[in-house]
């Protein structure tokens, strides 16, 4: 293996080479774009201290998915009208194991949207230290407004496609943005009918009660901020009476808003794609979670029914709160671009000590500047949400050995495994001479432990 240092300028010309590329073969695909361009910012100096990173390609490679499937998915509404969506699943890379990430079904879903989503997924997945590879999929079929025939009809056409490329030893979706556990149910029992197996690993994200596993539910939300927590800790702080903004109202945001309160945290705000909720003596968690989970309704119900304490803002973005009082800890957990430099800014005008990504990508790169030059903690989302995919790992290895864990002990195991996965991003920067960098931190640890396996495997 080579150890002949790389000169930095030459480094910086070949993954400027190597980007243009990227851009030249994946037209149009922004998203696509982005999530690349971040990881590519980080590894000028990872490419010069390990030059056989070059010399085997193996940027040229990670960054071209192993395998992209697109497909019709044909299903008829409940007026009988023949209605057609479009299914993906990217199976991005396998070097650490088999392809490992969620299905998104909503209207804005394209290639582009999923090829980003599975790239950040490969060193998300990395970063846990667990044995899964990278992959994303989805549609652009909306299960708003359908009924539970509809979206019933719609997964067991999709499933009827995905089936020939998934299994728990090549690829095992999980739900996403408008996949929960009905859609699971549903895309299991489909699976279960045309292969005759009872594979309970192909899929997370099941029930409790046929194969799946506790604390699944909660543990993007949990993770997202336990690895807020830990760097909180790096300053001395914790969040004990910090007030908190946290974007979004689905699983991710409630669950986040449950650990926040849990240890200590104030959360003043939330939001859904119809308007922003501000509280000013904290979210009362119990009726958000009825309107939102059993009542599927918005959060204009919720403000209705919480009375003269609660001020709906409909329309409004969250982070305008920030305008007006104090606000200690961002959590975005809604989706990709929602928080801008001009919120970044009221964010740091505000007084803001940390921002964690719990959705993927949904700090704009300039947002993150802003934040990096304001000294602000920020935990990118291929760390601070990746408690979610590694709850999943957990879920597959009760599955493989037919066990099922106590909520304590898998509580406990996504617990370490969220600490370690800060102190990876934080020993890492440290050992490229930024301290704090946590984007740094989580795009050179997780692109090295993929990098390695890559180069044990050959050129394939």
């Amino acid at each position: 293996m080579s150890t002949t240092l790389v000169p930095p300028t030459t480094a910086s010309a070949r993954l400027e080479s190597i980007f243009d590329d990227v851009l030249r073969r994946n037209p149009g695909e922004t998203e696509f774009h982005q999530a690349a361009r971040e990881v590519f910012d980080s590894l000028g100096r990872v490419i010069q201290k390990h030059p056989q990173y070059a010399e085997a390609a193996i940027l040229e490679r990670i960054c071209e998915p192993e395998r992209q499937i697109i497909f019709r998915v044909p299903w008829v509404d409940d007026a009988g009208q023949v209605q057609i969506n479009r299914g993906f699943r990217v199976e991005f890379n396998s070097a650490l194991g088999p392809y490992k990430g969620g299905l998104r079904f909503h209207p804005s879903v394209l290639l582009g949207t999923v090829k980003f989503l599975g790239f950040e997924q490969v060193f998300k997945n990395a970063l846990t230290g667990m044995p899964i590879g990278g992959g994303k999929g989805g549609s652009d079929f909306d299960p708003k407004g359908k009924s539970d025939n509809e979206v019933m009809r719609f997964c067991q056409s999709f499933m009827t496609e995905l089936y020939r490329h998934i299994g728990e030893y090549t690829d095992v979706p999980a739900g996403d943005i408008g996949v929960g556990g009905r859609e699971i149910g549903y895309l299991f029992g489909q699976y279960k009918r045309i292969t005759n197996r009872y594979e309970s690993g192909v899929l997370t994200g099941k029930g409790v009660g046929w194969g799946g596993a506790l604390v699944r539910t909660e543990a993007t939300g949990y993770g997202a901020t336990v690895f807020t927590e830990e760097m909180l800790r790096t300053r001395g702080e914790d969040f004990d009476g910090k007030r908190v903004l946290v974007s979004g109202s689905g699983n991710v945001a409630l669950y986040a808003i449950e650990k926040v309160q849990q240890l200590g945290g104030i959360v003043v705000g939330c939001s859904d794609s119809s308007g922003t909720v501000y509280d000013e003596k904290g979210l009362d968690l119990g009726l958000l979670r009825q309107v939102k989970e059993v009542d599927r309704g918005r959060l204009s119900d919720y403000a209705e029914a919480r009375g003269a304490d609660s001020d709906y803002r409909a329309g409004a973005r969250i982070w305008s709160i920030a305008e007006s009082v104090r606000v200690d800890v961002a959590l975005p957990c809604a989706t990709q671009n929602e928080l801008d430099e001009a919120d970044a800014r009221t964010l740091v005008r505000s007084g803001v000590l940390a921002v964690a990504e719990g959705a993927n990508m949904p700090c704009t790169p300039e947002a993150v500047r802003v934040f990096a030059e304001s000294s602000v903690l920020f935990g990118p989302g291929k760390a601070a949400n990746a408690g979610g995919v590694a709850t999943s790992a957990l879920e597959m290895q009760q599955n493989a050995s037919r066990d099922s864990w106590s909520f304590e002990h898998s509580e406990q195991r996504l617990h370490e495994i969220m600490v370690g996965i800060h102190e990876r991003c934080a020993a890492t920067a440290d050992e490229y001479g930024e301290p704090g960098n946590y984007v740094l931190g989580a795009n050179v640890a997780g692109f090295t432990r993929v990098a390695d396996a890559m180069l044990a495997l050959g050129v394939i």
